[in-house]
């Protein structure tokens, strides 16, 4: 799939999201957005993926520079994403434990830091790429992705309507997946629907950052 069918088919999603006798056509259409923007190994696609031309021929040292005229490196674009989709595809949508904690995958990928980035200053986002785990951060991202298949799939007819739980949006602050900083991440996520969720951070989220990615790998 190209870049514009891929865009043709979130209007195609957004407009099934929206209606209640869709349910089940959003599903699919949202299992082949999502499979697109993570790597061929987390859904079995057959063909490489948008992600997978991220991390072709990438060397592990190239994944933690900041080039000139970027402002992330590749490793950070990916814990963002990946911790992103944890928090939201599971505490919001699914009110499941994040995996990042249930998983002990904070020990697994080396770091400190449990926030999903978004108020880190340049030097705290340069010390993560250099400490973080990058095959056990692919790893972390392919357990998310198919837990997110997962926590989709089992979701009831009508539940694409339903609004963000409040309660959610103040346990991903009391576990440091938001920070005071980034509490207007919270203000946002609480203003959508579930089906609201399911077009931002699993899915254009991730290719805006994953287009991000392939302009820092050009750079380096």
């Amino acid at each position: 799939m190209d870049r514009k069918s891929w865009n043709a088919q979130q209007q195609q999603l957004r407009q099934a999201l929206a209606k209640k006798d869709t349910h089940e056509q959003a599903v699919v259409l949202f299992m082949q957005q999502h499979a697109q923007v993570h790597c061929a190994e987390m859904s079995g696609a057959g063909e490489p993926t948008f992600e997978d031309e991220v991390w072709q021929g990438l060397s592990e040292d190239g994944t933690r520079i900041v080039p000139e005229k970027e402002e992330h490196s590749i490793a950070w674009l990916f814990w963002h994403l990946t911790r992103i989709e944890d928090a939201t595809m599971n505490v919001l949508l699914a009110g499941r434990p994040q995996m990042f904690i249930a998983e002990g995958w904070q020990a697994r990928l080396g770091v400190t830091v449990s926030e999903v980035g978004n108020a880190m200053s340049p030097a705290e986002m340069a010390d993560l790429s250099a400490a973080l785990d990058i095959q056990a951060l692919r790893a972390y991202r392919v357990a998310v992705g198919r837990r997110t298949r997962e926590n989709v799939r089992t979701l009831p007819v009508g539940a694409f309507k339903r609004k963000v739980d409040p309660a959610g949006l103040e346990r991903l602050l009391a576990e440091g997946a938001v920070n005071e900083g980034s509490r207007w991440l919270l203000d946002y996520w609480g203003g959508l629907t579930l089906g609201g969720l399911l077009l931002m951070p699993p899915t254009r989220h991730c290719l805006v950052h994953i287009n991000e990615a392939l302009s820092v790998k050009k750079r380096l």
